[in-house]
């Protein structure tokens, strides 16, 4: 019997979420003082948080290959995702240069609009929810 075709879009993303968080979490890692400067004012010792966070990004990804952890990941990504947010807003408000990383409204738009996408992909490939392509089993 063949797997569903939603199951395979699922691993897939799960694949390509992977990479992704994975070399970002890298980036987080070994340019953690490049970014201080994204880092809200109110974020208490802003360098720990940005290398806490690469090593979340590392663990996420690892979690979503593997078969037992992903849809924790899946849930820790999605959750993430949603946490990261206000540094986001502040690197595209306030202007703030970062070698390597535009700093122009069409980079900023589209990153703060698919936000939101980034949460839903993880929850979705996570099997954690259907929506919009049917109802849970």
């Amino acid at each position: 019997m063949s797997e569903p075709t939603a199951e395979i879009w699922r691993r897939r993303l799960r694949y390509a979420l992977a990479l992704v968080y994975a070399g970002i979490g890298i980036v987080h890692l070994v340019a953690a003082d490049a970014m201080l400067p994204l880092m809200p004012d109110w974020v208490p010792q802003p360098r720990l948080v940005i290398l806490a966070t690469g090593l979340c990004e590392i663990a996420g990804a690892i979690g979503l290959l593997t078969r037992s952890f992903h849809r924790a990941a899946a849930i820790g990504l999605a959750l993430y995702a949603v946490c990261v947010y206000p540094a986001n807003l502040k690197h595209a408000f306030d202007h703030i240069h970062v070698d390597g990383i535009p700093d122009s409204w069409w980079y900023h738009g589209p990153r703060l609009a698919f936000q939101p996408v980034f949460v839903w992909s993880a929850l979705w490939a996570g099997g954690l929810i259907d929506w919009p392509f049917g109802h849970r089993r």
